[in-house]
This record gives structure tokens, C-alpha cells and sequence, in this order.
């Protein structure tokens, strides 16, 4: 009797212990105020004008608790990380507002022309990867810029000397333009004879007739369409690639600026394998004739995709023009060097029927528009859509993309309209290689508007940062500095570039955390470091707060962490 009474209370022993691990997970030791990790000896931003704080404690993949060192470390247990940030500023988690993920990435292994900024540089670079990798088929690239070439293009004569034995095809830096060599044109089959796309330009020698190398926006597609096939195990692998590149860099949320339902599947592939440690809110491609039946597909991705924590779908990305550097930006009065306001890439009725269908059903539209021109014709959209549907199945935030140069009367439309400024602040980098012919394109009054931040903000526009990666590095230090002090990284111009446009550093953070989380419907969830908030955070080296504004560049990423765990470490 004593044996089965002893085995009795064994047993029971054994089925509470199991009963608590169900309860508590596999810390069968933890407390209910246990904590999985804390960040301790930080100098925590918790958000414009808001006390800081030294320590933040996480449970599973949120954010539990934030105060000092000594009411935090209370909390502590055996399986409790604790990790010490050594007096760098613990920030939310980047969130890049605007990124091409998977061609960013692609590009990663193509040659990057973006610190190239003179002619020999350029050269050097394509030389120097065209003889590293004899055995690729094509020598591709992209990131070059206008100024370096006489008259602001390449020509196919000067890639045949840089890759003579094979095609070669380098996208320009804003991506709207292609520079290819004689063999690519000819397997392309582009001659003297090809016509202009629609919405495009075979740029030609007007002695000869003959196509000088250059594409111009949708005439770039005659020469992709030839290009070696990117398979799907390609783009996989390149998101990996993505993924790593800004876990680097303390980014983890992105805004994909253009996908599609297969792209999107890929995306799952990677999270399927444990690797997706960014969170991704897509805005899918759509053009000005789309229609109600296919709309309704799209309503059924964003259904799938409405509450998913890593892989979002609410967005729909349209372009209205092209760029200020080509000519082909959608201005209110011609360029100031070329005979022409530029094109609106869509029909302007068929837009704003497009705009019209897709605000009633509850979507957030981001349009690309860099000019005043397509900027007020964008806004003119939103607010047509607005008086047509007085009841729209959410709360509208549609956004305008770039946005580079804004007429004055336009300016207040943003408050009024609750439009989103979507903005790129590195690409107001003041470099000659960036801005000399964007201002020699629109003339001095235009440039003078400039990516606006301070105006616009004071204005009581919304504003939220992206890089636009690959156009620019994905780094989202040169977007805070470069919106903060309007020069270039060694300090140039020495008063800045229309400083009058610089903002605070809190501001500037917030432009690549809490603004972002807003753009995509999801400050009550991220872009603060708030009990109840993801655990997505970034420690940086030193306490970007104590250092001047042209040491800002020198705070480096730590540690980043995402969903409660740590996926870098430098």
C-alpha cells in the first residue's frame, strides 16, 4: 500500500509539473513576470519629446516593460538574456518606408555604380567586375548618375570599350533609365528604326539616327525582355540576401514599393525556412486600366495577407510620372533646358477611375510622383475619390511618393487631404554626381522646394522616410543625417543645402520608426519602444543624442533585434 501511495504522489508530482510547462512554456521555472531578455545601460528613445530611459524587457516577441536599470533587472531569472548596451541609444527597429526588396538584393551581386561619381570611377568598377566574373553571359549593374557623362548621358561607345566580349546592361541610380553596349542592342534587335514605346524613349544620335545606348523609362523593357531569365530560386536567394543587408543595418520592417502576388510567395518561401527577420507591408503594382475583376483578386490577396505579423498586404503602388533627371518627371511649366513638361505616364481619366475604384474598397494607394506637375495631379485624384466615396472601408492614408518638388499651393493639400508625404531624404544627398542635373533640369526657383521636410512638417503634413534601395544605399543612418544637416557625409555645402528644410534628430528618427509604423496602419503595434509594442529594436554605438549633428554617421549598428530575438550582432 505505502509503494502505491508513494507512486501515487510521484505521478502527481510528475503531471502538475508537465501541467505548469503547458502553462508557462518551456521555462517550466519562469514567473509570471519573468522576462526573456533585457536591454540594460541604453539610452532608450521612447519618442519626440518624450523621456527616455535606460532599460526595456521583453517577453516572447513583446515589449513588456521600459524604465530604469534597477526596477528591470528585478525581473530577471536563470533564462533571462541580459544584454548590455554600453550607453548606445536603444531605438525602434528600422522601418525603411519605400524599398524594391528583391532587386535590391539581385543587385547585391551585380556591379554598384552608387559610389562611383566620375567617369574613371565608373569605368573602373565595370572593368574591374566584367574581368572578376569571365563567366557570366551578361555584365549587369546599375547605380550610375547623369552628371559624370558630357551632357548628362552615356553612350554604347564608351560600355563597348569597358565590356567588349558580351552584352552589358547598367541601370541608372534612379532606375528610369538603362545604359547598354552595342551586343546588347543588337540581340534586343534595337535599331535606327525601332519607335519609341509608349511612355518611353530610344534615345538616338540626331546625326546618325542611330540609338546611342540610352533607354528612357519604358523603352528599358526592350532590352530586360533579353535579358538572362531571373528564376525564382534567383530571387529567393536574393531576399536572403536583403534580409541579412538590413538586419545589418537595424532594419526590421520594410515597405515594398511594387510587387505581386508571386513575389509575394517567395517571400513566404523564405519565412518558411525561418530566414524572413523583416517585416514586410506590400504595396502590389497596379496601372491606370485595371480592372473591377481584377481588383477583386487583389481584394482576396489583401483578405489572405490583412493580419499577418511578418507579411502584410494592404497597399496598391501606382506611377503617374517619371524623373526630373531624365526629363521625364510630370512638370507644371516646361524644364528650364528642354522644351517639354513631360508625359503623365497614364490616362488622367482612367487614373482617377482606378484611384476612385480602389479608395471605395478600402485601399491605400501610394503614387509615384516626383514632379509639381504629377504631384497635383496625384493630389487631384485623392480628393475626387475622397468626394466619391464619403465612406471608404478604412480611414483613408493614401501617399505620394517622392514628391521631390511641390508647387507652393500645394503644399497645405497634404494636411487638408490627410496625404502622406512619402519622402527619400538621401536623395537630396548634395553631391554634383546627384544634383547638378536635377537643378539644371528644373532651374533654380523649382529646386528650391527641394524634398521640403521642415515646410511640410510645419504645415502639418504627415511625413514618413524611405531609401528607395537600390536607387540609394539602404542604410537608414544616411536618411537621419542627411535630414538633419542637409549635407553630404564629409559636411558639403558648409551651410548646408536649403537648410532652412533641416529637421531635429527626433524628428528624423521618428522618420524611419513611428512614421513608417503609421504609413502602413500599424503605429499601434511598432515604431515605439512601448509596453505592449513588437519587440523589433536597434542598439547603436553611442548615444546618437550626445553627438553633434556631423558625427551623426559615426553611431553604427550593435545589435539589432527582431520579434523578441537577436539576428545581428557586430
Amino acid at each position: 500500500m505505502e509503494s502505491r501511495l508513494a507512486s501515487l504522489i510521484v505521478a502527481l508530482i510528475v503531471l502538475g509539473s508537465v501541467v505548469a510547462g503547458v502553462f508557462v512554456g518551456t521555462r517550466r521555472d519562469a514567473s509570471p513576470e519573468s522576462v526573456d531578455l533585457i536591454i540594460y545601460n541604453g539610452r532608450v528613445f521612447t519618442g519626440p519629446g518624450q523621456p527616455g530611459a535606460e532599460a526595456v524587457a521583453v517577453r516572447g516577441n513583446e515589449i513588456v516593460r521600459v524604465g530604469t536599470n534597477r526596477e528591470l533587472k528585478k525581473l530577471r531569472d536563470r533564462g533571462t538574456k541580459m544584454l548590455d548596451a554600453h550607453g548606445g541609444s536603444v531605438l525602434p527597429g528600422f522601418n525603411d518606408s519605400h524599398v524594391h526588396f528583391v532587386s535590391g538584393g539581385l543587385g547585391l551581386e551585380r556591379v554598384n555604380l552608387l559610389d562611383a561619381e566620375t567617369l574613371e570611377a565608373i569605368g573602373t568598377k565595370i572593368r574591374d567586375f566584367a574581368a572578376a566574373n569571365p563567366g557570366t553571359p551578361w555584365v549587369l549593374g546599375r547605380g550610375w548618375y547623369y552628371s559624370p557623362f558630357p551632357g548628362g548621358l552615356p553612350t554604347r561607345e564608351l560600355l563597348d570599350e569597358l565590356v567588349p566580349d558580351r552584352p552589358a546592361y547598367m541601370a541608372c541610380y534612379d532606375g528610369h533609365t538603362a545604359w547598354v553596349n552595342s551586343k546588347a542592342l543588337a540581340l534586343a534587335g534595337v535599331t535606327r528604326d525601332t519607335a519609341d514605346p509608349p511612355n518611353g524613349v530610344v534615345v538616338k544620335d540626331p546625326a546618325t539616327g542611330e540609338p546611342t545606348g540610352v533607354l528612357k523609362e519604358a523603352a528599358m523593357s526592350l532590352v530586360t525582355k533579353v535579358l538572362p531569365e531571373t528564376t525564382p530560386a534567383d530571387r529567393v536567394r536574393a531576399i536572403r540576401a536583403a534580409v541579412k543587408e538590413a538586419n545589418r543595418l537595424g532594419i526590421t520592417s520594410v515597405h515594398e514599393a511594387g510587387t505581386n502576388e508571386s513575389q509575394i510567395a517567395l517571400f513566404e518561401d523564405v519565412r518558411k525556412s525561418g530566414d524572413l527577420s523583416v517585416r514586410v507591408y506590400a504595396a502590389l503594382s497596379a496601372g491606370d486600366t485595371l480592372s473591377a475583376s481584377e481588383a477583386d483578386s487583389l481584394d482576396v490577396l489583401r483578405t489572405r495577407y490583412a493580419s499577418d505579423p511578418v507579411i502584410r498586404v494592404g497597399a496598391i503602388k501606382m506611377m503617374i510620372d517619371g524623373v526630373i533627371e531624365a526629363h521625364t518627371a510630370v512638370m507644371l511649366a516646361p524644364y528650364a533646358n528642354k522644351a517639354t513638361t513631360g508625359q503623365p505616364m497614364y490616362r488622367l481619366d482612367q487614373f482617377n477611375r482606378t484611384v476612385a475604384m480602389l479608395d471605395k474598397r478600402g485601399w491605400q494607394i501610394l503614387t509615384h510622383a516626383i514632379g509639381d506637375g504629377a504631384v497635383r495631379l496625384t493630389l487631384d485624384a485623392y480628393a475626387r475619390a475622397a468626394a466619391a466615396n464619403p465612406a471608404p472601408l478604412r480611414g483613408r492614408r493614401h501617399r505620394v511618393e517622392h514628391g521631390e518638388t511641390i508647387d507652393p499651393a500645394d503644399v497645405p493639400r497634404f494636411a487638408t487631404t490627410g496625404t502622406i508625404l512619402s519622402y527619400m531624404p538621401f536623395h537630396a544627398n548634395p553631391t554634383p554626381a546627384q544634383l547638378t542635373v536635377w537643378t539644371a533640369n528644373i532651374g533654380p526657383e523649382r529646386a528650391s522646394r527641394g524634398w521640403m521636410c521642415r515646410t511640410m512638417l510645419d504645415k502639418g503634413a504627415r511625413l514618413t522616410f524611405g531609401s528607395d534601395w537600390p536607387v540609394v544605399s539602404l542604410d537608414p543612418r544616411l536618411e537621419v543625417q542627411m535630414a538633419v544637416t542637409r549635407k553630404t557625409a564629409d559636411g558639403q555645402p558648409e551651410a548646408g543645402w536649403l537648410p532652412e528644410q533641416a529637421i531635429t534628430l527626433e524628428e528624423a528618427i521618428a522618420g524611419v520608426t513611428a512614421w513608417p509604423a503609421y504609413a502602413s496602419f500599424e503605429e499601434n503595434r511598432k515604431g515605439t519602444i512601448a509596453p505592449g509594442h513588437l519587440a523589433d529594436i536597434v542598439i547603436l554605438s553611442t548615444d546618437i543624442f550626445a553627438l553633434p549633428a556631423s558625427k551623426l554617421l559615426d553611431a553604427s549598428v550593435n545589435v539589432t533585434v527582431f520579434d523578441g530575438r537577436i539576428v545581428y550582432q557586430r
